[in-house]
């Protein structure tokens, strides 16, 4: 299984997300590190991706290569991330074939119905569920 995990800004999500994937898959799963900076990336690939992409075209690319998709809310969202998400990265993402796994986030404006509030980790552990059941 292809996994691509998408995160700008620090990479803090996307490395707890690959942390914990390693965690439970170990090297089980091929887990690509797609950051919308080299920052993101570099933190993805510390955190045990087994490849990292920068920027919009490594993200349009993998997001069609890859079995599922993980990252927040916000990447299906242009110009989220502090504008760092490009309208290309968020139509490629929404249109790929892969299974999709997001971490709901109301930083960026979006709430989603009936998701109670609880603290980022419970949200990555529930999407390591969500994969593990596939």
């Amino acid at each position: 299984m292809k996994i691509a995990v998408i995160d700008g800004q620090g990479g803090g999500i996307g490395r707890v997300v690959i942390e914990k994937l390693r965690a439970e898959f170990e090297q089980k799963v091929h887990i690509i590190g797609l950051g919308t900076n080299a920052l993101a990336t570099a933190a993805m690939l510390k955190a045990g991706a087994n490849e990292g992409g920068t920027g919009e075209n490594a993200i349009m690319v993998n997001a069609a290569k890859a079995d599922v998709i993980v990252g927040s809310i916000a990447i299906l969202v242009p110009d989220a991330l502090t504008g760092e998400l490009t309208t290309n990265m968020a139509s490629a993402i929404a249109r790929s074939d892969a299974k999709k796994v997001f971490v709901p986030m109301n930083k960026c404006d979006i709430y989603i119905a009936g998701v109670a509030n609880e603290p980022l980790p419970h949200y990555i552990d529930y999407c390591i569920k969500i994969i593990k059941d596939f």
